[in-house]
C-alpha cells in the first residue's frame, strides 16, 4: 500500500510551502486554462474545473488569478494554447509510471521529458505499453486515529464508495470519478480530515521496490514533478514506509 499518494503526504509533510508555490500557480494555471477551454468556466457545470478551483483555493492562490486562467481558457482573454501529452514509462526496477503533461512546444517538452528519464535511469515507453494498469478513481487517504473502521466504510460506501483498504496507520477509500464529490462532502459532514483527496490514476497492480533502487525511483518522480509541463505523474511502486520517511526528510 505505500504507493505514490503516500510519498506526496509524507514529502509535503516536511517541504516548506513557499518553495514549491510559484511551481504550483504555474501548474494550476494551466490546468485550469485546458479544463475551462474543454468544458466551460462555469463550474457549477463543469465538474473537473471546480475540484481545480478548490486545488487552487488549498494553494492560497489569488482569486483574479483563477479568474484570468479561466477567462483564458473560454477566450474571453488571449492566452497560450496548451496541449494535453501523456508519456508512458519504466522507471528503476520495472515501475510502471504515466507522465500526464501540459505544454506549449510537444517537441521541446518530449526532448526534456526524455532526457530526464536518461538521467535517471527511466527509459520512455510506447503506446498503450502501461497505461492498462491504470484507471481513474477517486481515492481518498485518511489517517486511523480519524475514525472507526466499521463507521468510516458505512459512511463512504453509503456516498458511493467502491471499495476501502487498510494499513497499521490509515484507510485508503477508492470510488469512482463521478462519485468523488459525494464521498468528500460525506467525509465533511462528519468531520473526517483526509491526509490526500483527488481523482487520480490507480495501478491494478504494484512493484515492489526497496533501498537504492527504491531511492533512484522517488529521485526520478521528483525530478519529472520539478519540470514547469509535468502536471502529474503516476507510478505503480510498493515502497516500504521507513525508506518514503527517510527520503522525505532529506
Amino acid at each position: 500500500m505505500s504507493g505514490h499518494s503516500k510519498w506526496k503526504t509524507n514529502k509535503g509533510k516536511k517541504m516548506a510551502a513557499d518553495a514549491k508555490k510559484g511551481a504550483t500557480y504555474t501548474k494550476i494555471i494551466k490546468e485550469l486554462t485546458v479544463i475551462a477551454r474543454e468544458g466551460g468556466g462555469n463550474p457549477d457545470t463543469n465538474p473537473r474545473l471546480r475540484a481545480v478551483i478548490q486545488k487552487a483555493k488549498e494553494a492560497n492562490m489569488p482569486s483574479d488569478n483563477v479568474k484570468m486562467a479561466i477567462k483564458r481558457g473560454t477566450g474571453e482573454l488571449p492566452g497560450v494554447v496548451y496541449e494535453n501529452v501523456t508519456y508512458e514509462a519504466y522507471g528503476p526496477g520495472g515501475v510502471a509510471m504515466l507522465i500526464s503533461v501540459l505544454t506549449d512546444n510537444k517537441n521541446r517538452t518530449s526532448a526534456e521529458i526524455r532526457n530526464i528519464m536518461s538521467k535517471k535511469s527511466g527509459n520512455l515507453a510506447g503506446a498503450g505499453a502501461v497505461s492498462w494498469m491504470f484507471t481513474m478513481k477517486g481515492y481518498f487517504l485518511i489517517d486511523k486515529k480519524q475514525a472507526k473502521e466499521e463507521d468510516l466504510l458505512n459512511i463512504v460506501l453509503d456516498a458511493g464508495a467502491e471499495d476501502m483498504k487498510s494499513d497499521e496507520k490509515n484507510y485508503e477509500v477508492f470510488c469512482a470519478p463521478q462519485n468523488f464529490e459525494k464521498v468528500k462532502q460525506a467525509l465533511q459532514d462528519k468531520n473526517i480530515q483526509c491526509q490526500d483527496a483527488e481523482v487520480t490514476m490507480v495501478p491494478s497492480s504494484t512493484v515492489k521496490v526497496a533501498g537504492s533502487e527504491a531511492k533512484q525511483v522517488l529521485s526520478l518522480i521528483d525530478a519529472l514533478e520539478e519540470h514547469d509541463d509535468v502536471q502529474q505523474v503516476y507510478a505503480n511502486f510498493d515502497i516500504p514506509d521507513e525508506i518514503l520517511e527517510q527520503v522525505a526528510s532529506e
